[in-house]
Protein backbone atom coordinates (compact mmCIF):
# COMPACT_ATOMS: atom_id res chain seq x y z
CA UNK A 1 0.00 0.00 0.00
CA UNK A 2 1.56 3.66 -1.14
CA UNK A 3 -1.29 5.86 -1.08
CA UNK A 4 -5.15 6.11 0.23
CA UNK A 5 -7.66 8.80 -0.65
CA UNK A 6 -10.60 9.13 1.50
CA UNK A 7 -13.26 12.15 0.23
CA UNK A 8 -15.76 13.16 2.80
CA UNK A 9 -19.36 14.54 2.80
CA UNK A 10 -18.08 18.30 2.26
CA UNK A 11 -15.60 17.15 -0.36
CA UNK A 12 -12.44 16.93 1.67
CA UNK A 13 -9.94 14.86 -0.28
CA UNK A 14 -7.60 13.45 2.15
CA UNK A 15 -4.71 12.03 0.40
CA UNK A 16 -1.95 10.30 2.28
CA UNK A 17 1.65 8.48 1.75
CA UNK A 18 1.77 5.27 3.71
CA UNK A 19 4.36 3.45 2.38
CA UNK A 20 6.94 3.58 5.43
CA UNK A 21 10.87 4.20 4.11
CA UNK A 22 10.27 7.85 4.29
CA UNK A 23 7.09 7.76 1.84
CA UNK A 24 10.46 7.55 -0.73
CA UNK A 25 9.02 7.58 -4.41
CA UNK A 26 9.55 4.85 -6.25
CA UNK A 27 7.65 4.01 -9.43
CA UNK A 28 4.59 2.30 -6.98
CA UNK A 29 4.40 5.94 -5.25
CA UNK A 30 4.52 8.03 -8.22
CA UNK A 31 1.59 5.96 -9.75
CA UNK A 32 -0.21 6.06 -6.44
CA UNK A 33 -0.18 9.35 -6.50
CA UNK A 34 -1.17 10.01 -10.27
CA UNK A 35 -4.16 7.39 -9.32
CA UNK A 36 -5.29 9.46 -6.19
CA UNK A 37 -5.00 12.70 -7.97
CA UNK A 38 -7.27 11.57 -10.74
CA UNK A 39 -9.69 10.33 -7.88
CA UNK A 40 -9.35 13.87 -6.57
CA UNK A 41 -10.64 14.89 -9.99
CA UNK A 42 -13.20 12.14 -10.49
CA UNK A 43 -15.14 12.68 -6.99
CA UNK A 44 -14.61 16.96 -7.78
CA UNK A 45 -13.33 17.30 -4.15
CA UNK A 46 -13.83 20.67 -3.12
CA UNK A 47 -9.94 20.62 -1.05
CA UNK A 48 -7.40 18.22 -1.07
CA UNK A 49 -5.61 18.13 1.96
CA UNK A 50 -1.62 15.76 1.56
CA UNK A 51 0.28 14.08 4.29
CA UNK A 52 2.58 11.67 4.69
CA UNK A 53 2.20 8.82 7.43
CA UNK A 54 5.19 8.41 9.98
CA UNK A 55 8.42 10.09 11.17
CA UNK A 56 8.74 11.90 7.66
CA UNK A 57 6.31 13.64 5.16
CA UNK A 58 8.24 12.39 1.95
CA UNK A 59 12.53 11.92 1.99
CA UNK A 60 12.54 12.44 -2.08
CA UNK A 61 13.36 9.79 -4.36
CA UNK A 62 14.13 6.08 -3.74
CA UNK A 63 17.26 5.85 -4.15
CA UNK A 64 18.04 2.54 -3.30
CA UNK A 65 15.61 1.54 -6.38
CA UNK A 66 17.45 3.82 -8.24
CA UNK A 67 20.63 2.25 -7.55
CA UNK A 68 19.58 -0.90 -9.18
CA UNK A 69 19.56 0.15 -12.49
CA UNK A 70 22.18 1.76 -14.63
CA UNK A 71 22.44 3.42 -18.47
CA UNK A 72 18.99 3.80 -20.41
CA UNK A 73 17.29 1.49 -17.97
CA UNK A 74 17.99 3.90 -15.43
CA UNK A 75 17.28 6.98 -17.59
CA UNK A 76 13.74 5.17 -18.79
CA UNK A 77 12.61 4.26 -15.15
CA UNK A 78 13.27 7.70 -13.88
CA UNK A 79 11.04 9.14 -17.15
CA UNK A 80 8.23 7.08 -15.89
CA UNK A 81 8.57 8.45 -11.81
CA UNK A 82 8.09 11.43 -13.15
CA UNK A 83 6.08 11.08 -15.60
CA UNK A 84 3.54 9.72 -13.03
CA UNK A 85 4.12 12.16 -10.60
CA UNK A 86 4.41 15.02 -12.73
CA UNK A 87 0.97 13.87 -13.90
CA UNK A 88 -0.50 13.93 -10.35
CA UNK A 89 0.82 17.02 -10.32
CA UNK A 90 -0.60 18.68 -13.07
CA UNK A 91 -3.86 17.01 -12.34
CA UNK A 92 -3.95 18.81 -8.99
CA UNK A 93 -3.03 22.07 -10.22
CA UNK A 94 -5.19 21.82 -12.87
CA UNK A 95 -8.49 21.51 -10.31
CA UNK A 96 -10.83 24.51 -8.37
CA UNK A 97 -9.79 22.86 -4.89
CA UNK A 98 -6.88 24.14 -3.04
CA UNK A 99 -4.27 21.74 -1.46
CA UNK A 100 -2.87 22.01 1.41
CA UNK A 101 -0.22 19.94 2.61
CA UNK A 102 0.84 19.12 6.41
CA UNK A 103 4.28 18.22 6.60
CA UNK A 104 6.65 16.70 9.31
CA UNK A 105 9.95 15.33 9.70
CA UNK A 106 12.10 15.47 6.62
CA UNK A 107 10.73 17.23 3.71
CA UNK A 108 13.20 16.37 0.58
CA UNK A 109 13.64 16.41 -3.24
CA UNK A 110 10.48 15.43 -4.85
CA UNK A 111 8.93 15.86 -0.96
CA UNK A 112 10.36 19.25 -1.08
CA UNK A 113 8.51 19.35 -4.53
CA UNK A 114 4.91 18.47 -3.42
CA UNK A 115 5.06 20.78 -0.17
CA UNK A 116 5.62 23.63 -2.49
CA UNK A 117 2.82 23.05 -4.77
CA UNK A 118 0.64 23.59 -2.15
CA UNK A 119 -1.42 26.44 -1.61
CA UNK A 120 -1.26 25.95 2.12
CA UNK A 121 1.04 24.65 3.63
CA UNK A 122 1.52 23.38 7.10
CA UNK A 123 4.67 21.95 9.04
CA UNK A 124 5.87 20.69 12.10
CA UNK A 125 7.40 22.80 14.45
CA UNK A 126 10.11 19.39 13.65
CA UNK A 127 9.89 19.51 9.68
CA UNK A 128 13.45 20.27 7.75
CA UNK A 129 13.19 21.28 4.20
CA UNK A 130 16.07 20.27 1.98
CA UNK A 131 16.38 20.76 -2.03
CA UNK A 132 18.72 17.50 -1.84
CA UNK A 133 19.23 16.82 -5.80
CA UNK A 134 22.62 18.62 -6.60
CA UNK A 135 23.83 16.29 -3.54
CA UNK A 136 23.98 13.44 -5.66
CA UNK A 137 24.42 14.78 -9.06
CA UNK A 138 20.74 15.32 -9.66
CA UNK A 139 18.80 18.12 -10.60
CA UNK A 140 15.28 18.82 -9.31
CA UNK A 141 11.94 17.49 -10.40
CA UNK A 142 8.75 17.66 -8.70
CA UNK A 143 7.99 21.12 -9.95
CA UNK A 144 11.06 22.11 -7.67
CA UNK A 145 12.56 24.89 -9.50
CA UNK A 146 9.41 26.32 -10.87
CA UNK A 147 7.84 26.68 -7.48
CA UNK A 148 10.89 28.13 -5.53
CA UNK A 149 11.74 30.94 -6.79
CA UNK A 150 7.98 32.02 -6.98
CA UNK A 151 7.97 31.25 -2.70
CA UNK A 152 11.49 32.60 -1.71
CA UNK A 153 12.60 34.63 -4.69
CA UNK A 154 15.82 33.44 -7.20
CA UNK A 155 18.72 33.95 -4.82
CA UNK A 156 17.90 32.33 -2.45
CA UNK A 157 16.02 29.69 -4.56
CA UNK A 158 19.75 29.05 -5.88
CA UNK A 159 21.20 28.92 -2.43
CA UNK A 160 18.82 26.09 -1.51
CA UNK A 161 19.41 23.96 -4.93
CA UNK A 162 22.99 24.89 -4.55
CA UNK A 163 23.72 23.92 -0.58
CA UNK A 164 21.06 21.62 -0.27
CA UNK A 165 21.25 22.62 3.36
CA UNK A 166 18.54 22.22 5.63
CA UNK A 167 15.95 24.73 6.83
CA UNK A 168 14.30 24.28 9.70
CA UNK A 169 10.52 24.87 9.85
CA UNK A 170 11.12 28.51 12.00
CA UNK A 171 13.45 29.74 9.09
CA UNK A 172 11.06 28.06 6.40
CA UNK A 173 8.10 30.10 7.66
CA UNK A 174 10.07 33.03 7.64
CA UNK A 175 11.44 32.92 4.16
CA UNK A 176 7.91 31.81 2.51
CA UNK A 177 8.39 28.02 1.91
CA UNK A 178 5.54 27.07 4.50
CA UNK A 179 2.44 28.84 5.90
CA UNK A 180 2.55 28.47 8.93
CA UNK A 181 4.61 26.27 11.36
CA UNK A 182 2.52 24.33 14.50
CA UNK A 183 3.64 21.85 16.79
CA UNK A 184 3.94 18.20 15.71
CA UNK A 185 0.97 16.98 18.29
CA UNK A 186 -1.55 19.78 16.26
CA UNK A 187 -0.29 19.22 13.31
CA UNK A 188 -2.58 17.04 11.62
CA UNK A 189 -6.11 18.60 13.77
CA UNK A 190 -5.41 22.03 12.26
CA UNK A 191 -4.83 21.20 8.86
CA UNK A 192 -7.89 19.18 9.05
CA UNK A 193 -9.90 22.20 10.09
CA UNK A 194 -7.54 24.90 7.52
CA UNK A 195 -8.86 22.34 4.20
CA UNK A 196 -12.62 21.62 5.78
CA UNK A 197 -12.91 25.23 5.97
CA UNK A 198 -11.95 25.39 2.57
CA UNK A 199 -13.38 22.67 1.32
CA UNK A 200 -16.74 24.52 2.50
CA UNK A 201 -16.00 28.06 0.28
CA UNK A 202 -16.13 29.32 -3.02
CA UNK A 203 -14.21 26.62 -4.99
CA UNK A 204 -14.59 28.37 -8.42
CA UNK A 205 -13.21 31.78 -6.75
CA UNK A 206 -10.37 29.42 -5.43
CA UNK A 207 -9.21 28.27 -8.53
CA UNK A 208 -9.70 31.23 -10.28
CA UNK A 209 -7.42 32.90 -7.65
CA UNK A 210 -4.80 30.45 -7.91
CA UNK A 211 -4.58 30.94 -11.40
CA UNK A 212 -4.20 34.68 -11.74
CA UNK A 213 -1.44 34.92 -8.89
CA UNK A 214 0.25 32.41 -11.08
CA UNK A 215 -0.09 34.34 -14.27
CA UNK A 216 0.98 37.48 -12.65
CA UNK A 217 4.15 36.32 -12.40
CA UNK A 218 4.77 35.93 -16.37
CA UNK A 219 2.88 38.48 -17.70
CA UNK A 220 2.79 42.47 -17.85
CA UNK A 221 0.51 44.15 -15.53
CA UNK A 222 -1.75 45.63 -18.08
CA UNK A 223 -2.77 42.20 -19.46
CA UNK A 224 -2.84 41.03 -15.78
CA UNK A 225 -5.29 43.78 -14.71
CA UNK A 226 -7.56 42.76 -17.63
CA UNK A 227 -7.56 39.29 -16.57
CA UNK A 228 -8.86 40.16 -12.88
CA UNK A 229 -11.31 42.69 -14.66
CA UNK A 230 -12.44 39.54 -16.68
CA UNK A 231 -12.54 36.97 -14.18
CA UNK A 232 -14.12 39.50 -11.44
CA UNK A 233 -16.90 40.28 -13.28
CA UNK A 234 -17.45 36.26 -13.97
CA UNK A 235 -17.21 35.95 -10.64
CA UNK A 236 -20.27 38.28 -9.26
CA UNK A 237 -22.65 36.53 -11.60
CA UNK A 238 -21.53 33.25 -10.83
CA UNK A 239 -23.68 30.97 -8.45
CA UNK A 240 -20.78 31.40 -5.65
CA UNK A 241 -20.58 35.39 -6.30
CA UNK A 242 -24.66 35.54 -5.80
CA UNK A 243 -24.58 33.27 -2.79
CA UNK A 244 -21.76 35.06 -0.97
CA UNK A 245 -23.32 38.41 -1.88
CA UNK A 246 -26.63 37.73 -0.63
CA UNK A 247 -25.22 35.73 2.84
CA UNK A 248 -23.61 39.18 3.63
CA UNK A 249 -26.30 41.44 3.26
CA UNK A 250 -28.31 38.81 4.88
CA UNK A 251 -25.84 38.70 7.88
CA UNK A 252 -25.52 34.66 7.45
CA UNK A 253 -22.92 31.98 6.52
CA UNK A 254 -22.55 31.46 2.95
CA UNK A 255 -23.44 28.44 1.70
CA UNK A 256 -20.99 27.47 -1.58
CA UNK A 257 -22.00 24.24 -2.57
CA UNK A 258 -23.49 24.45 -6.03
CA UNK A 259 -23.73 21.76 -9.02
CA UNK A 260 -20.69 22.57 -10.83
CA UNK A 261 -19.22 21.57 -7.49
CA UNK A 262 -21.77 19.26 -6.00
CA UNK A 263 -20.81 16.28 -3.70
CA UNK A 264 -19.84 13.58 -5.51
CA UNK A 265 -22.63 10.98 -5.41
CA UNK A 266 -20.60 8.24 -3.64
CA UNK A 267 -20.17 11.06 -0.61
CA UNK A 268 -24.00 11.76 -0.34
CA UNK A 269 -24.51 8.05 -0.37
CA UNK A 270 -22.52 7.37 2.23
CA UNK A 271 -23.34 9.92 4.40
CA UNK A 272 -21.15 12.22 6.49
CA UNK A 273 -18.81 9.41 6.41
CA UNK A 274 -17.77 9.97 2.89
CA UNK A 275 -15.63 7.11 0.40
CA UNK A 276 -12.35 5.64 1.08
CA UNK A 277 -10.08 4.23 -1.09
CA UNK A 278 -6.54 2.48 -1.30
CA UNK A 279 -4.36 3.26 -4.34
CA UNK A 280 -1.37 0.97 -4.52
CA UNK A 281 -0.45 0.69 -7.91
CA UNK A 282 2.89 -1.29 -9.23
CA UNK A 283 5.11 -0.92 -11.44
CA UNK A 284 4.87 -2.91 -14.51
Amino acid sequence: MRVTVEVDGDGLARVEMCRGAGNAIDLAMARGLLDAARECEKARARAVLLTGRGRSFCVGGDLKEFATLSGERLAAHLTDVTDALHGALRILAGLDAPLVAAVQGAVAGAGLGLATAADVSLAASDARFTAAYTAIGYTPDAGTSWSLPRLVGPRRAMDLLLTNRRVPAPEALEMGLVSRVVEPERLYEEAVEVAGALARGATRAYGVSRRLVDGALSVGLGEHLDAEARQLAAAAVSAEGREGVAAFLAGRRPHFAHPDHARPESARADGEHGTRSVVDSKPT
